[in-house]
């Protein structure tokens, strides 16, 4: 899987810590010495440079369009623009991915702007809160018998996560994406949750 890409999208004032520790371990293996999965891209609704919340301006490679032939996913990146005008040049991107059996992946208000638009009915899922999605979502969402309260939820190709839950969602993609062995990932994810000391 190496010649493929996942491209993870961006809106401006986007979330910098939610896909901080998926794109390296994607790029540069779960662990140490270990081979990289994918390639990292980056895409924003109209191709131009958006800026985090913390201050970070990105550019990216793509605007919202068809996915390249060797993407393996798309990972929606959370922040506070997800219920904006910008972020509907997304839908068809998911609806994409979607159909072509991709890995669909968000997090936070990410994971609202699935709800929001049908994508999380039929599938077991997270967010920040099930009255969250049902805000979002309105009438679209009739998934609410899904939801779990979990930091990540994997379904098939579906991933999503809580704003709090970035290191378990990036275990659950890395999973989906068989970026190397179970028994790496986790030992990446137990590292990055609990460090070298106990205290």
């Amino acid at each position: 899987m190496q010649n493929k890409e996942i491209i993870i999208v961006l809106l401006d004032r986007f979330a910098d810590w939610e896909a901080a520790f998926l794109a390296p371990a994607l790029r540069g293996g779960v662990m140490p010495g270990h081979p990289a999965c994918c390639e990292v891209k980056y895409m924003t609704p109209d191709g131009a440079p958006v800026c985090s919340l913390g201050g970070m301006s990105v550019t990216p490679d793509y605007a919202a369009g068809p996915l390249p032939t060797e993407c393996a996913g798309v990972i929606l990146a959370g922040g506070l623009n997800w219920d904006t005008p910008e972020a509907e040049k997304i839908v068809p991107v998911v609806k994409e991915a979607r159909r072509r059996g991709l890995l669909v992946g968000a997090i936070c208000n990410a994971a609202s702007f699935l709800a929001a638009h049908g994508f999380l009915n039929d599938v077991r899922h997270t967010g920040n809160t099930v009255e969250m999605l049902q805000k979002w979502g309105g009438e679209r969402y009739t998934g609410a018998a899904h939801y779990e309260e979990r930091q990540a939820v994997r379904d098939g190709n579906i991933v999503t996560a809580n704003g709090s839950g970035y290191l378990e969602f990036t275990r659950e993609c890395l999973l989906a994406l068989d970026a190397d062995t179970t028994e790496a990932i986790e030992a990446s994810y137990e590292f990055n949750k609990r460090g070298f000391y106990a205290k």
